[in-house]
């Protein structure tokens, strides 16, 4: 679910808009992908077609419950980890609130730098272990060290270039959209009409060297 090691996904959900787009705009400066709805409607719909890895949900949500949000998401074992917010602090809420299956809490207000780290260590938590090297093509990929090689030459590549080579590595072979590019190494806030998918291979193709081994797939995407 992780677009790039260090990049992690977050559906941000808090009725107030201030706080919401404060949230937003720390952890998008944390280097983290962020989306953001304001009601428990809007955080059910995104969940259902993008995988995040954290969802930071408001408890006192109009609408649909923050309550209902989080035993919802439990009952369809969704894999990303929820990170409840709300005014009350007390023992009790804390212990109602990881009772409907939250996997932490935090009262309102609270210090962003504890939000972003608990995010991280959520986020740490959200996905299986995942192999330490990739290897494919003569081109070895180390998500821990953020180091690529190609054929014992270390390629220097930029976060996106990065996160789109691990993308194509995942893949084994298949073809990945530019949409599923999207998706997976940037956010939702990347115009989907933009060349950026697109530039961003073509210097990808060419850090890698001869011979190239992305392929592009006419109107599919892109292999390695």
């Amino acid at each position: 679910m992780l677009g790039a090691k260090g990049e992690v996904r977050v559906l941000v959900v808090e009725d107030e808009q201030v706080l919401a787009d404060t949230i937003a705009v720390g952890l998008r400066r944390e280097s983290m992908a962020v989306d953001v709805v304001y009601d428990g409607d809007s955080a059910l719909e995104r969940t259902d077609v993008n995988d995040y890895d954290v969802v930071v949900l408001d408890r006192d949500l109009p609408g649909v419950h923050g309550d209902e949000v989080a035993r919802t998401l439990v009952n369809r074992s969704y894999a990303g980890r929820i990170l409840m917010l709300t005014a009350s602090g007390g023992l009790e809420d804390r212990v109602e609130g990881l009772t409907l299956g939250a996997d932490d809490y935090m009262a309102k207000p609270f210090a962003f730098a504890e939000l972003v780290a608990r995010v991280r260590a959520l986020s740490r938590r959200a996905v299986p272990p995942l192999p330490p090297v990739l290897s494919r093509s003569g081109i070895t990929l180390d998500p821990a060290n953020h180091v690529v090689e190609r054929d014992g030459r270390e390629v220097p590549l930029t976060p996106k270039e990065f996160a789109v080579l691990e993308v194509l590595m995942r893949a084994n072979g298949t073809v990945v959209s530019a949409e599923g590019l999207l998706e997976k190494a940037w956010d939702e806030n990347a115009d989907p009409f933009t060349n950026v998918v697109r530039v961003t291979v073509m210097t990808l193709r060419k850090k890698l060297g001869e011979p190239p081994v992305i392929q592009t797939v006419p109107g599919a995407g892109y292999r390695l």
